[in-house]
């Protein structure tokens, strides 16, 4: 299961779900955090303690922020 990380984190940056991840998928961008979907398990550890509920299942990214499904594949292209 990908997990994306949306609008709400932008300028936020709250470090609570890098902290909480067991294998460290999350990486800061310049203007929010994203989860690297080759390293990440699924755990959804990060969902539930992001204060800004900005994370989210693939699947299940509100239509509001389905550009952040190609923000974050375009993050990890360029890495």
């Amino acid at each position: 299961m990908i997990y994306i990380i949306t609008e709400p984190c932008i300028g936020m940056k709250n470090a609570t779900c890098v902290a909480v991840c067991p294998v460290d998928c999350i990486y800061e961008g310049p203007d929010q955090y994203y989860i690297n979907p080759d390293e990440c398990i699924g755990c959804g550890a990060c969902e539930s303690e992001c204060p800004v509920s900005a994370i989210y299942t693939e699947e299940e990214v509100p239509a509001e922020y389905a550009s952040y499904l190609e923000k974050n594949k375009g993050f990890f292209v360029g890495a």
